[in-house]
């Protein structure tokens, strides 16, 4: 973090041990995303409840570059309960932003071209010729925009290349030209 961690309490003394609880599950944050610039976290007891006596509200902001996420209103009679679930949450937020940006930066794979050279219809599989003489297999939930019961052997298709394994299979297996 850029700037150091913020602790904020509100109408209770800061015990040692609830201090290093916030520290260590603040700097767990950066795992799961690096560009954290910044972390405020505001613990407070919200009045004595009749029967169980203090509550505990866990707020928390986190700034990073273009975004703010905020994990507010997390109650609990426990203050380590209430911490717990109001991290939780921002490390769901975290998880999603991190995957939005993983997909933005996925690259496109084009479509390649090839022919359907044997098909094993009554167990839902087949293989493709590529163009460089290689076969890649395919399944019938691998073909897109026709049926699988349409495909014959000497089709010309369409499919995306994808790793599987120790090697490589067809994937959004098209007629050639859909």
């Amino acid at each position: 973090m850029q700037v150091p961690l913020q602790i904020v309490i509100r109408d209770f003394a800061l015990t040692k041990a609830l201090e290093t609880q916030i520290r260590d599950k603040a700097t767990k944050l950066e795992g799961f995303h690096s560009r954290i610039n910044s972390c405020r976290v505001t613990v407070e007891v919200l009045g004595r409840h009749r029967q169980q006596g203090h509550r505990f509200q866990v707020g928390i902001d986190v700034r990073m570059p273009g975004r703010e996420i905020v994990a507010n209103r997390h109650q609990d009679e426990d203050v380590y309960v209430a911490l717990r679930d109001a991290f939780d949450a921002v490390k769901r937020q975290l998880e999603e932003i991190a995957r939005e940006q993983r997909d933005a930066v996925k690259l496109y794979r084009s479509p390649q071209h090839g022919t359907v050279t044997r098909l094993i219809a009554d167990q839902g599989y087949g293989f493709i010729a590529t163009g460089d003489g290689r076969e890649l297999y395919f399944s019938r939930e691998n073909v897109v925009h026709l049926l699988f019961e349409n495909l014959a052997a000497g089709m010309s298709v369409q499919f995306i290349e994808e790793p599987a394994g120790e090697s490589s299979q067809a994937k959004r297996v098209s007629k050639h030209g859909v």
